[in-house]
């Protein structure tokens, strides 16, 4: 099969491999018909995971339809349509029956590794390093799926593929990032970040019965849909003062929430930026968490801070004077996502959420590699990569890497 994989910073290509195979009777096949590019596979691309290794296949957010089952895998039969969440969960470990599912205890073989690094270890992950499992990711035609008894989710055939696909990450990420706020009618809620998780984030506030959400980020497109299809007050940050401009929207209080959907890779002018960068580069801290502390100071007293975005180890100073004596509430964590997933699909049943919007390029496999570059550098007013493993791209106002149209304009 083909699939795209690793070979270092800047460096992924679509090889041929071996296809999978049932390794656990616990496990399914599935021949994934979409999957797609997050913005945490570009910390990956840009080479700030540790315990990747060449040959690597990447990618955790796709579906597909079941082509093989394990003998214990009785909830799936051949040619269902399935979403898998990028979490790996048993089901029946002390994290998963507290459903805490992304800190399942028995799906990371390598949980020595991350023990290591965090302490415990979290759940295993599809295609994001050796460090959560070394398992192989669904930028592929076909895809290994353990503990298939649990985690799968059976798509009805009314639905389509993108209708669907982003239950398998960044749709649970973007709500979970929400209701970590605990949200009143009436609250204000900040988002640092446009990309596809926090313009989940801003429609789910808005879901959860925030009265407004406050958008930062500072790339044009970004900004325009979260303000025309999200009605966000929006913030360039690179032509006014974040904290200020917070301040004025909210009376001199603060958001009553903030939600960081940037996580370690965030961008802004001056010299702490560039302190990060140093600090970075020279592996003296692992991220730039510039969007965390603007969201620990503009918070208000009391309020909450909920961290989506991905951090991988040591952060460099964090306001911790600030959460402590303003009495602020940090969440966090990779999404529990088998808790999410069913209730989303219901709203998208009834018509309560539409996930296609953030959709800007539909591309097959192979056209991979440039779009991991084009994503990454924010060419092309590219959002969203959707890739199609087995061809069909570029319908329903797909875009190529090079800017040409597919059969109309993209959403």
């Amino acid at each position: 099969m083909k699939a795209n994989c690793w070979y270092g910073k800047e460096d992924v290509r679509v090889m041929d491999v071996p296809d999978p195979k049932i390794l656990n009777p616990r496990d399914a096949i599935v021949k994934i018909t979409s999957s797609a590019i997050c913005g945490s596979d570009l910390h990956l691309y840009d080479g700030y995971i540790p315990s990747m290794m060449a040959g690597d296949i990447l990618g955790h957010e796709f579906m597909g339809e079941v082509v093989e089952t394990g003998n214990f895998v009785r909830n799936l039969k051949v040619g269902d349509r399935v979403v898998v969440p990028f979490t790996i969960a048993c089901g029946s470990c002390f994290s998963c029956q507290l459903q805490l599912f992304s800190l399942c205890e028995n799906s990371n073989p390598n949980a020595w590794m991350a023990e290591k690094l965090w302490g415990h270890s979290p759940s295993g992950l599809f295609g994001y390093s050796h460090l959560v499992g070394g398992y192989a990711g669904g930028q592929a035609q076909y895809a290994r799926v353990p503990f298939a008894d649990v985690g799968p989710l059976k798509i009805p055939e009314e639905l389509t593929d993108e209708q669907v696909l982003f239950l398998s990450d960044i749709l649970p990420t973007g709500y979970m990032a929400a209701e970590q706020c605990n949200i009143h009618a009436g609250d204000t809620i900040a988002v640092w970040g446009c990309g596809p998780v926090g313009l989940f984030a801003i429609q789910s506030a808005y879901l959860l019965g925030a009265e407004r959400v406050i958008a930062i980020d500072r790339v044009p497109e970004r900004l325009r849909f979260a303000r025309e299809k999200l009605n966000a007050i929006t913030i360039d940050y690179e032509d006014a003062n974040v904290y200020d401009t917070l301040m004025d929207l909210t009376a001199g209080r603060g958001p009553d929430a903030c939600i960081d959907a940037v996580g370690m890779e965030a961008h802004m002018p001056g010299l702490l930026y560039a302190y990060d960068r140093v600090k970075q580069a020279l592996m003296m801290e692992t991220g730039r968490p510039i969007a965390l502390r603007e969201a620990i100071m503009a918070c208000r007293n009391g309020g909450t801070v909920s961290i989506p975005g991905v951090y991988g180890g040591l952060l460099d100073k964090i306001p911790v004077g600030a959460i402590m004596n303003r009495s602020l509430t940090i969440k966090t964590g990779q999404t529990h996502m088998h808790r999410y997933m069913r209730p989303l699909l219901d709203r998208i049943q009834k018509g309560e959420i539409d996930p296609t919007f953030v959709i800007t390029h539909r591309l097959p496999l192979e056209e991979a590699p440039n779009a991991y570059r084009v994503f990454r550098d924010k060419q092309d007013e590219c959002i969203k990569v959707v890739l199609k493993p087995h061809g069909g791209a570029g319908v329903n106002g797909g875009r190529s890497v090079n800017g040409a149209s597919g059969n109309g304009a993209p959403h």
